[in-house]
């Protein structure tokens, strides 16, 4: 069986052979308090975590089988097909309390 090597389009060999020069240290800025602060990276000791900020309205997710012909119609009514299917459970469920 012949060996196939991957080939990542990067020459680690010669990144790290490479010296960075006194003068390259120059261009790198130092990392001082204020630089954190004004990073936003921690807020009373603890880290940020970066993403979709956390909504007040918690969903629940499951795994959930339609009728294609639900999803279709959904789906056709564009952008945002999930959250007008899940607005039109939630007025069924009004019209329906018990």
């Amino acid at each position: 069986m012949k060996e196939s090597k991957r080939i990542l389009g990067s020459n680690f060999a010669k990144i790290d052979a490479y010296t960075m020069q006194p003068e390259e240290y120059e261009e790198i800025p130092e990392l001082t308090t204020e630089w954190f602060e004004q990073a936003d990276l921690h807020i009373d000791g603890k880290l940020i975590r970066r993403g979709r900020p956390k909504s007040s309205n918690n969903k629940v997710l499951l795994s959930v089988r339609y009728s294609p012909e639900v999803v279709e119609y959904f789906r056709s009514t564009g952008d945002g097909w999930q959250t007008k299917m899940d607005e039109a459970l939630k007025e069924w469920v009004k019209d329906h309390a018990f």
